[in-house]
């Protein structure tokens, strides 16, 4: 009997390796701020974020926990958890895999945020929260497929949580936060309208994805697909072991991350890249040094390079730029390597 709940795996996805890294990098580390990716419908942008989803081990969470908190990780956990792990209290544990928790594009504040039950609070003098989407986001994937038809107020309210990885609902003086640490992923088609360039600005990171235009690789696109649909299990096998050397990959680039430095030059570096195209505020030079860092640690290595910086630069400047060096909508990257170049001659100078 054939299994018709095999994902599509994640290796087994051609092409598109700028999105393939961007939702990559930010399972390593979610504090990169998500990512943004736009581009023309049936472009595997779903079926990547459900199929990097999968790829991943299970993990251990708290049994009955609304939010799923990791029973090790006092520092993130929901106040409930939080006031049993500092009374002694044990934990009944269960296994299970990181979620895609999807957003509909019609939902209400209420709906994503939860709410409070104010005439409960007077009665009782307790608090009762009802817990929204941020709530079954906690340590998941949010997917927002055409974000750019949410209303800008959701938006605020995603990225803020994003930002801070906690949400904090405020009803009548009655307030209520609960962990929400989560990779926002966005999905859009520019063609039926874009965000505002300030919340455009608050991705970590946004990628342009189209279809493959070399006849070869678009011929072995639909060869999978139908390979799959026609035998799902006996796809997915073949690419056990690609799966398993990514999974390896990523954990061991988790463990690695907060042993990564970076130089003073690399922060010359990224101060430099952002003066000269007159990027606002210092959300890309930050984007770019956390996003070099987790790039080193999934190839392995505790320094930020020059090449780091340069790959961290593709994802996190183009959608920031106030006067876009636009080519044919393709970003003119030759004044980052320019800059990138000239700080490393220095840096070798001066050795």
């Amino acid at each position: 009997m054939k299994n018709n709940n095999i994902v599509y795996p994640f290796t087994g996805i051609i092409g598109q390796e700028q999105m393939k890294k961007a939702l990559i990098l930010n399972v390593i580390n979610p504090l990169l701020g998500g990512v943004l990716i736009r581009g023309e419908k049936g472009t595997a942008k779903s079926t990547a974020v459900r199929a990097l989803a999968d790829l991943l081990p299970t993990r251990s969470q708290v049994e009955g926990c609304a939010f799923g908190c990791d029973p090790r990780e006092p520092a993130n956990m929901c106040s409930d958890c939080l006031s049993k792990y500092e009374s002694n209290g044990t934990f009944v544990e269960m296994f299970g895999r990181m979620k895609v928790v999807d957003l509909p594009v019609s939902a209400t504040e209420d709906r994503v945020v939860g709410t409070l039950d104010i005439e409960y609070a007077i009665k009782k003098g307790e608090k009762k929260f009802e817990p929204g989407i941020l709530a079954q986001a906690n340590r998941n994937i949010l997917y927002v497929d055409e974000v750019n038809l949410l209303d800008d107020h959701i938006v605020d309210v995603l990225l803020d949580s994003a930002a801070m990885g906690v949400n904090t609902i405020e009803r009548e003086g009655v307030s209520y936060s609960h962990p929400a640490r989560f990779i926002l992923v966005g999905t859009m088609n520019p063609e039926e309208g874009d965000l505002r360039p300030q919340l455009l600005d608050r991705f970590g990171m946004v990628v342009d994805v189209i279809g493959e235009r070399d006849t070869a690789r678009r011929i072995e696109v639909i060869r999978n697909r139908l390979e799959y649909e026609n035998n799902k299990e006996m796809f997915s096998n073949k690419f056990i072991d690609d799966q398993q050397d990514l999974r390896e990959r990523i954990l061991k680039a988790k463990k690695l991350l907060p042993k990564v430095q970076f130089g003073d030059d690399m922060l010359e570096m990224a101060a430099k890249i952002s003066i000269e195209l007159d990027v606002d505020g210092h959300r890309a030079d930050i984007a770019m040094i956390k996003t070099a860092m987790t790039i080193a640690a999934f190839k392995g290595l505790t320094a930020v390079s020059s090449a780091d910086m340069q790959e961290a630069a593709e994802l996190v400047l183009p959608h920031r730029m106030r006067r876009t060096p636009f080519e044919e909508g393709i970003f003119n990257f030759s004044k980052v390597e320019q800059i990138i170049n000239e700080v490393g001659s220095a840096r070798d100078d001066a050795i």
